[in-house]
């Protein structure tokens, strides 16, 4: 064995007397503690009946409100789609925690049910402390909205699996509703009317498209989008409708509702229709919002594209009947949540679509 080769063996021994550490391997578990003593304090801001034990342990307990008669459990789970990509790019962090909540909690919701909890997964490739903890406090903001707690999730830092600067978020939330009260759409009836409630953006939904187009056109973040830049616009979190919604339940006969997520409106409405009924709804009804509009143009996206793409404007449908309509809307704008009477329901022709915009 040449001297080169024996020297290069010791320096190799040499090294692995002085011990690895998981940090040398790139986890920094004092990084993880300190991220569980930031969120700590946010996740107390969202307690509420029921938590017996939240974040700290090895799994949370949550108590079903003793209220319910008959308690059924929702659960419904999701992330925040490409959008991130954004967030990462342009260093927006504060956002997309409320995102990722609103994405469950509405969809349980259109099934009446009350959100209870929820947890987040946070994954990286390296922590860094302050940006895990901005995120979470988005997370904690969309629970208080929510009205369900934060009792627990997982940070998981894992060398090599994503690049620099990027991580991953997914979630689950379960909520409860009374058994006779779940709503199912299995009611609803020709002569019933579409409700639209309005959505703050673009939610989570469509990024993919959103930053295709935004390539294309060349357009900045800082582009103006009558008054409000781009990055604004883009970048507002998901409008969560689970407190007014709940109160709305006990005012009027909701018989059916749909989250306008991927897919858009015309194919989130069909999935709480019965077969034989058509959802016909009315472009003139509703306002397009500005940035829509901008998408449609820069992109050259055709309209069907657009209405099976993104929510348009419309962030949650509520199908109820004809005569408790207005009552609605006007409970609806007294919490600060404009509505539109999209359209109606009737009898759906043979081999039709179940959703058509007209």
């Amino acid at each position: 064995m040449s001297n080169s080769t024996s020297n290069d063996l010791n320096m190799k021994n040499n090294s692995q007397t002085k011990g690895l550490s998981y940090k040398d391997a790139g986890v920094d578990i004092d990084a993880g503690d300190a991220l569980v003593e930031r969120i700590k304090p946010l996740a107390k801001k969202t307690m509420r009946e029921g938590v017996l034990a939240g974040i700290g342990g090895f799994g949370a307990l949550f108590e079903v409100p003793k209220r319910y008669q008959e308690p059924v459990l929702v659960s419904g789970t999701d992330g925040v789609g490409t959008k991130l990509k954004l967030a990462f790019e342009w260093q927006i962090h504060d956002t997309v925690g409320q995102d990722l909540v609103a994405m469950s909690v509405n969809d349980i919701l259109v099934q009446g049910a009350e959100s209870l909890f929820f947890l987040d997964y946070f994954a990286c490739g390296h922590l860094t402390v302050d940006v895990a903890a901005t995120v979470v406090g988005g997370i904690a903001k969309g629970c208080e909205i929510a009205g369900c707690a934060l009792i627990g999730g997982e940070t998981a830092e894992m060398p090599g699996m994503y690049p620099d600067g990027e991580y991953d978020l997914a979630g689950f939330a379960v909520g409860v509703v009374e058994k006779s009260k779940i709503i199912t759409g299995k009611t609803i009836t020709p002569g019933d009317v579409v409700l639209g409630l309005a959505s703050s953006g673009a939610h989570s939904n469509g990024y993919s498209l959103i930053r295709k187009i935004i390539e294309v056109s060349g357009a900045t973040r800082s582009f103006d989008m009558g008054g409000r830049s781009l990055e604004e616009l883009v970048m507002t979190p998901t409008k969560i409708y689970v407190k007014p919604v709940l109160e709305l339940l006990n005012l009027v006969n909701i018989k059916g509702m749909a989250h306008i997520t991927g897919g858009g409106l015309v194919e989130n409405i069909p999935r709480v229709l019965p077969d034989h009924v058509q959802a016909v709804l009315h472009r003139d009804a509703w306002h397009m919002p500005h940035l829509f509009q901008w998408l449609s143009k820069a992109g050259n996206v055709d309209a069907q594209e657009m209405y099976r793409v993104f929510n348009c404007g419309i962030g949650l449908a509520i199908i109820l009947p004809a005569q408790d309509a207005s009552a609605a809307i006007e409970f609806l704008k007294k919490h600060d949540i404009e509505s539109f009477q999209l359209g109606e329901i009737v009898e759906r022709p043979p081999g039709a679509h179940q959703t058509i915009v007209i």
